[in-house]
């Protein structure tokens, strides 16, 4: 389940773990073998805008990890007093700078994608299209965008930045890597508050210390952390309101994705299939944390919904037990819904990718391994599962099937009917079209031009028309059991398409994709099961296959599966893109550029080096009759952490933390 999460290779930042030798990886050299250590603030930390703090009561195991020759960051407050004063004349200021108080309502998420003032979901609309209908900036204008104001997070806490920002009534809601969310003034960029998790030793992030976003619903900003938590902050004031647990950080649960809130309930789901975790995702009531229902996504586990009192009622078991598992491996059977979810309300339907199966190894589990490397469709009322479709059944290569799934509507070529559809790039480098209100296979198109795992799919069946010499061989075949014969593999287990997200513009029809084409040398090893160790039984290489890019943004015909026009570029694409009416799309580089491209014909218009790489989606929003343009900056993700031989290849990308803001110069 490699997820878009890490730091810069090397050199490496003086807090940073231990970064892996470049080439060849098994389990014993992964950073995800042992629990992650790191320096820490002593406990959770509101900052205000004037700069005092109020930190909690510290951690007993509470030491300094990754040490630097300065000053701990996070001391014990000399002054209670006036930290109390400092934070009621903070809520005091939030007030005065919201006197309409204004809450975020299921009516203002629902209408996310045609509203301009606000960005209050997650992929600017729970569809998950990430287009913004507005046109001030254009194909025409763009080339006068300037920033107009940055912030930087901040400290020593560097890594991967793969955040969206959220925005409303005047504020930017924005999380950091380790845990962390800044409340920001949207016009000037002045910090408001600042939250920062207290975060266990011995938490086991797969792929880096990141966060992907937050949800917001009433006066709360909601989001998950490392630990397997979801926080609940007011938005003026940054006190926590309610936190409730996702799952035993020690068993290797954690939680990086930006949850939504679909017909009134927060969506979450989980991080840890390298773990041997159960995926599932989680409906709540947003304002109290309580849990509504719950749906696993590993065939065999009971599925659960909760009363008014917290009494939890059976809700049926997900798919048949040993059905499409043999033994007890479904037990530790991995699918983690570690890229959350989008919903669609035409169906009513919850659209969540699962997880590579666990472990790696497939031949230890022989089947179809349902439902993980699939997409689920799972009713937002009642919780059970109405369709699922299997991108890679019994996986081998770790391809997952996370990918975001976007709904749209498009007119079949064929008959001329309008079908409601939705699309995902999976990683394993097919392009899927699925009918969205029954999971029925419309298409599955190459988006990557290397694949050496399939041939294609049959419609028909749905299913892959598997290369069987493509699959990492059985190391009980070999002469010592240890290791199986190791196979050539394209797309490598990063995939075409990792966490960056792509999006739609129903004003071209076109889907813009980030992939990346790469490929991998992997083999198989024995493995067993054992609580909070890695769980892969694999070993592996990552390897470019072009000498001038690796990442190539492509817009993609969803009706034909023809690429339209594609944009190359040296290092991987790790960031999502933004699409507006305006006829542009935008996307960041790990070399630090934020681009805009015409829609139509993939020309780049206009870029800005921000100074650090960009793993993170634009959003764009209207600002006192202005149009904005805001990405959050700082290089990291699972390249650095995994890449092999690619991440020497982008040793040289440097770390960094900040949010930019873009707007058109006044004389334009």
């Amino acid at each position: 389940m490699l997820a878009g999460n890490g730091p810069g290779a090397s050199p490496r930042a003086p807090d940073a773990p231990p970064a892996l030798p470049a080439g060849r990886h098994s389990l014993k050299t992964l950073p995800l073998a042992q629990p992650l250590q790191r320096r820490k603030p002593a406990g959770e930390h509101i900052q205000g805008k004037d700069g005092h703090s109020s930190v909690g009561r510290p951690h007993p195991q509470a030491r300094d990890h990754w040490k630097k020759p300065r000053r701990q960051s996070m001391q014990k407050n000399p002054h209670p007093k006036r930290s109390a004063i400092s934070i009621a004349l903070l809520a005091l200021g939030a007030l005065a700078f919201n006197p309409a108080q204004a809450t975020v309502t299921d009516a203002d998420i629902l209408n996310d994608a045609a509203t301009k003032g606000d960005v209050v979901s997650f992929g600017l609309g729970t569809q998950g299209q990430r287009f913004s209908p507005m046109n001030q900036i254009n194909t025409k204008t763009v080339k006068n965008l300037v920033p107009a104001w940055s912030m930087s997070f901040g400290g020593e806490k560097q890594r991967g930045q793969e955040s969206q920002p959220v925005i409303h009534n005047g504020k930017m809601f924005v999380t950091a890597s380790y845990s962390r969310l800044f409340a920001v003034d949207a016009k000037t960029g002045k910090k408001l508050w600042k939250y920062e998790h207290r975060l266990p030793d011995g938490i086991m992030p797969c792929c880096d210390v990141i966060n992907r976003g937050a949800a917001l619903h009433g006066d709360l900003v909601i989001f998950a952390t490392l630990d397997a938590q979801l926080v609940a902050l007011n938005q003026n004031t940054g006190k926590v309101v309610w936190k409730e647990k996702l799952g035993d950080y020690a068993a290797g649960y954690s939680a990086t994705a930006a949850p939504i809130v679909a017909k009134g309930k927060l969506i979450t789901g989980v991080s840890g299939g390298e773990f041997g975790v159960v995926g599932r995702i989680d409906a709540r009531d947003p304002q109290t944390g309580k849990l509504l229902w719950t749906r696993p996504t590993v065939e065999g586990h009971m599925g659960y919904k909760y009363d008014a009192d917290g009494k939890q009622i059976e809700n049926g078991i997900s798919g048949t037990t040993n059905a499409t598992w043999e033994g007890d491996l479904w037990k530790t059977g991995g699918a983690a819904t570690w890229n959350g979810a989008t919903y669609d309300p035409e169906t009513n339907l919850i659209f969540a990718g699962t997880g590579n199966p666990a472990p790696w190894n497939s031949h230890l589990r022989p089947g179809d391994n349902l439902f993980s490397s699939s997409t689920v469709a799972i009713d937002a009322d009642t919780g059970k599962i109405a369709w699922h479709y299997q991108n890679t059944p019994h996986d081998g290569w770790d391809f997952d099937g996370v990918n975001e799934f976007i709904s749209f509507d498009f007119k079949d070529p064929k008959t001329g009917k309008v079908i409601k559809a939705g699309a995902k790039a999976d990683r394993n480098g097919f392009f899927f079209v699925n009918d969205r209100t029954n999971g029925k296979l419309l298409g599955a198109y190459p988006f990557v031009k290397k694949i050496t795992w399939a041939t294609g799919y049959n419609l028909e069946t749905g299913r892959p028309n598997y290369i069987e010499e493509g699959r990492p061989g059985d190391p009980t075949a070999g002469a010592d059991g240890k290791k199986g014969k190791v196979v050539f593999s394209a797309p490598s287990f990063l995939g075409g398409k990792n966490q960056q997200q792509m999006g739609y513009s129903p004003q071209t029809g076109l889907f813009y994709v980030p992939a990346n084409e790469w490929s991998m040398d992997i083999w198989n090893e024995p493995v067993a099961y054992k609580k909070g160790a890695a769980y892969l039984g694999a070993g592996f290489t990552i390897k470019a296959i072009h000498d001038d890019h690796i990442g190539v943004l492509r817009a993609m015909d969803p009706a034909t599966g023809k690429i339209v026009w594609e944009n190359k570029n040296y290092a991987p694409l790790w960031g999502g893109v933004l699409s507006t009416g305006g006829g542009l799309v935008f996307y960041g580089t790990p070399e630090g550029l934020l681009k805009a491209l015409d829609a139509k014909t993939g020309k780049e218009l206009w870029s800005f080096q921000t100074g650090t790489g960009i793993v993170a989606p634009p959003v764009t929003w209207e600002q006192d009759g202005e149009q904005m343009v805001a990405v959050v900056t700082g290089w990291g993700g699972a390249v650095p952490l995994w890449g092999g031989d690619v991440a020497k290849r982008v040793n040289f990308l440097e770390q960094g933390g900040s949010v930019w803001v873009f707007k058109l110069h006044k004389g334009s």
